[in-house]
């Protein structure tokens, strides 16, 4: 990962790039080529040193791509003793020969397992030997012969097993975890479970699935995405939000099923990779790609937003008609370098006016489009652009006065009890709702002391005291513990129906970074929209 790690800061070096020594530069998201999504469980030996090569040989490597990540279709048996062996047509020598080819190409080497006992190629392509080659059961002995013995220095755990058998997701993970790092601590994890599955994650492993499995056709991209715009509060620290292997490089029907996507749909798919800062994992066959396809994959601007060393995601800032403004500092956080995207996921091209205030910029900005290597020139006042269907901008914007916020919405924050498992009618979440501020909210605040919203950087230059006006729904009868910086007040008459509303209070604020909580400690509290700030 070091190598990994000075590539990216190589690659921001063309931008201008920054930390400080306030800023420590974090683990950036995970990049390389997985075998999934281009041969399912169909691989071999051959099929898997031959890419690793073509990653060296097409310039990959030097870009940054580091893993070659084996998925489900390794399997051989377990012997008497519950030792797995390889499949001895697939891999006929041996999975340790195998891993030494990466190595000795300068690449990190990856495996799979599932945490029940079935694999899901076991299930999905009828593979037989997937059967009983989960790792439930066999944590020690698997993780022994993976990471000791052949060697591998990333793991995909897969669900299908475990969702089988009903197990618990944050035990099993934890078991695994715990297990592999008896053997080799520094082994790359990634949480296969197609849902966020919970804030626990982050002790566990580096990246997590947000969503089922990705195809190449746009409605597929479009869900993906669509599952993770309001997740941007659990990314960071090394740890990241995945969105699965890149369909990037089918233009016909894939194995994992669509039609292929035009290059228009290509560019927005790796610029919403990229800006949303999610593992980027090749998964088409590199031999077969087109040189546009390898262009975009190697293009140094849009890796930088990626593998920035502030490790951020985007969030959603605008939210209107069908396009979605996403931003995210990079280089140096409250710097006066932004990363913004304008996605149009719909069917007809959408027209984008973003006022500069809604990117914390006042003046004049200078605008660079990251996909096309092109200058858009100063725009003053409002960001005006118009992108086509199913597309994506994917923008560097530079300006002159950085300024405090004045809008912060309810699905920036952070809910520690939040998961997307959906197995709790009653659990936190974030729901879309026409007429709010960005068309969304957070329902199923309170109920017990965890269960809180928390913004944990929202910032005042000089500190001093503000007007906070809340913005929510389902007020009657509720009521609203609010908290900054550690200080309670509790906001009680908060109407009698359950339309949009608002209350404003007084509330200081330090110079610098501040924590507001929202939250009822023992019965509802109402649903928020957003909350504003005034001097």
């Amino acid at each position: 990962m070091k190598k990994q790690f000075l590539m990216a800061l190589a690659s921001l070096s063309l931008l201008g790039g920054r930390t400080t020594a306030q800023e420590p530069a974090c683990k950036p998201p995970l990049m390389g080529w997985s075998s999934w999504n281009a041969y399912r469980v169909n691989i071999s030996e051959d099929i898997i040193k031959h890419q690793a090569d073509l990653m060296v040989e097409k310039g990959l490597k030097d870009a940054g791509y580091r893993f070659i990540n084996i998925d489900d279709g390794f399997f051989g048996y377990r012997d008497e003793t519950g030792k797995m062996h390889e499949h001895a047509q697939r891999f006929p020598n041996g999975m340790k020969v195998v891993v030494d080819h990466i190595h000795n190409l300068g690449l990190k080497a990856g495996i799979y397992t599932d945490a029940g006992n079935n694999t899901c190629g076991s299930m999905s392509d009828q593979d037989k030997a997937g059967i009983g080659a989960g790792i439930y059961g066999h944590e020690a002995q698997d993780a022994q012969l993976y990471f000791g013995d052949w060697g591998f220095d990333f793991i995909k755990i897969d669900y299908c097993g475990g969702s089988y058998l009903g197990l618990n997701e944050r035990d099993r993970y934890t078991d695994i975890r715990q297990h592999i790092d008896i053997v080799n601590r520094q082994v790359a994890l990634n949480i296969c479970r197609w849902a966020y599955p919970g804030t626990w994650a982050k002790e566990v492993a580096g990246s997590w699935r947000i969503s089922g499995d990705i195809q190449a056709r746009w409605e597929s991209i479009k869900y993906v995405v669509g599952k993770n715009l309001y997740l941007s509060a659990y990314a960071g620290d090394g740890h990241y939000n995945d969105m699965d292997m890149m369909v990037v490089g089918f233009r016909e029907a894939s194995p994992v099923g669509g039609e292929g996507l035009t290059q228009t749909e290509e560019e927005a798919h790796f610029g919403l990779w990229c800006i949303m800062s999610s593992p980027l994992l090749i998964g088409c066959n590199l031999e077969k790609m087109s040189d546009a396809t390898l262009e975009l994959l190697k293009n140094k601007e849009l890796l930088a937003l990626n593998q920035d060393p502030l490790g951020l995601q985007a969030y959603v800032v605008q939210h209107e008609n069908e396009g979605y403004v996403l931003v995210k500092d990079i280089e140096q956080k409250r710097g006066k370098v932004r990363a913004v995207a304008l996605y149009n996921p719909s069917e007809q091209p959408c027209s984008f006016t973003v006022p500069l205030t809604d990117l914390e910029f006042e003046g004049t900005v200078k605008v660079r489009d990251l996909v096309k290597h092109r200058d858009l020139g100063k725009v003053d006042g409002a960001l005006k652009q118009e992108v086509p269907a199913h597309g994506a901008m994917i923008l560097r914007i530079e300006g002159k006065k950085r300024i405090e916020p004045t809008v912060y919405e309810a699905e920036w924050a952070y809910l520690p009890l939040f998961d997307d498992l959906g197995k709790n009618p009653n659990a936190v979440r974030y729901t879309p709702q026409e007429g709010t501020s960005g068309k969304m909210i957070v329902g199923y605040l309170g109920g017990q002391p965890e269960n809180y919203a928390e913004w944990k950087e929202v910032y005042s230059e000089k500190g001093g005291q503000y007007r906070m006006t809340v913005q929510y729904t389902q007020g009657a009868g509720r009521q609203l513990e609010l908290t900054v910086n550690g200080e309670k007040q509790v906001l009680k008459q908060l109407g009698d129906d359950n339309g949009l509303r608002t209350v404003t209070v007084p509330v200081t604020l330090k110079p610098g970074y501040n924590t507001v909580r929202m939250g009822n400690s023992y019965n509802w509290a109402p649903d928020i929209d957003c909350f504003t700030l005034s001097k």
